[in-house]
């Protein structure tokens, strides 16, 4: 399968993991639905390519076109995807934080720098931002952690935003938990995710 191949059906993916997401939000968290931007307009997807200097992801292109972002925490279990706007004021931010700096991250040292040009933040909150990683190389595409006074860093539990965004759709769908968290509906339809209870140990 060549990378637009790859790309496209991951786009296909994400597109139909929010699908199955809203259509689970319609009937059982109505006030979380609410919280769902409409989709980005194409023009302000460009917009934000442009700042950032390079092009999305075929996925996030795909996840913008669902949502430009959401109001608010809750709707998925990390943080809630940024809009178009925000994704350029996060990654502005931390260029500026940087500025000063002639590289990012030295080959010498292991684990990875403390802001990368091409990490490309799709949700946040409180600083700490959910990141994709836009570097040419096996990596790409994967999900990651940019915590505002940490290094960034990447995990093997979101291979994809494809990946994370249908693990999310079979556990609303499926009573499963994502990270170990599991999803939770009040009775105002607002929805959260709280760390799966603990098995019971067996007694003897």
């Amino acid at each position: 399968m060549s990378d637009d191949e790859a790309g496209q059906a991951g786009a296909e993916a994400v597109r139909a993991a929010w699908g199955r997401i809203d259509a689970w939000l319609r009937k059982w968290g109505p006030d979380s639905y609410a919280r769902l931007a409409p989709p980005a307009e194409p023009g302000a997807v460009a917009a934000a390519e442009a700042a950032l200097r390079m092009r999305f992801p075929a996925e996030l292109r795909a996840s913008l076109g669902c949502h430009d972002g959401v109001g608010g925490e809750g709707v998925l279990p990390v943080k809630p995807p940024l809009s178009a706007a925000g994704i350029v004021r996060y990654w502005t931010r931390w260029m500026e934080l940087t500025e000063e700096e002639r590289e990012f991250g030295d080959p010498e040292e292991e684990g990875e720098p403390s802001w990368h040009p091409r990490w490309i933040p799709w949700a946040e909150s409180d600083g700490d931002a959910q990141i994709i990683d836009g570097r040419d190389g096996p990596g790409f595409g994967r999900l990651g952690m940019k915590y505002h006074d940490e290094e960034g860093s990447f995990g093997d539990d979101a291979p994809s935003l494809a990946a994370y965004l249908t693990e999310v759709a079979d556990a609303l769908e499926n009573g499963r938990s994502v990270g170990g968290r599991v999803p939770y509906v009040g009775v105002s339809g607002e929805m959260w995710w709280a760390e799966a209870p603990a098995a019971p140990s067996g007694g003897g």
